[in-house]
């Protein structure tokens, strides 16, 4: 009787397609937690939001950026794309790691695809030290 053996290849190739497929579920998933209401709220402080970058708040889903000395903006912190989060601003560049996009720390437009959709901007204020959406 034949044997129902997987061979190396066929096990190592089972485990690519999983791990691939936790991957895009992670990336598209709709069933990312709802965001709190953030209106009033301090969501970053000045210092901690360097100019030419920005700071991610993970647990809020907004990325805070100051594109040039005194100019704050915040934006959601998931890629238009595929719904992935994007990555601590640099070089006035907001990148998502998944599949490439760039947005415009200035803006939150899409410069670079796949992403062509802006990402939604926050209205904000500097208070004290702290910023707060409005």
């Amino acid at each position: 009787m034949p044997e129902n053996r997987l061979g190396r290849r066929e096990m190592l190739g089972a485990a690519g397609v999983a791990a691939c497929g936790l991957t895009l579920a992670r990336c598209g998933s709709g069933d990312a937690k709802a965001q709190p209401s953030l209106k009033g709220k301090v969501i970053a402080k000045t210092a901690d939001v360097p100019v030419g970058g920005g700071k991610l708040i993970e647990d809020l889903r907004v990325v805070v950026t100051q594109p040039t000395q005194g100019v704050f903006m915040a934006f959601s912190s998931i890629c238009t794309h595929k719904g992935c989060a994007v990555s601590t601003p640099k070089e006035n560049i907001i990148r998502c790691a998944c599949h490439g996009s760039e947005f415009a720390a200035d803006s939150g437009q899409a410069t670079k695809g796949p992403a062509t959709a802006p990402l939604a901007s926050f209205k904000i204020k500097v208070e004290g030290d702290g910023i707060v959406v409005v």
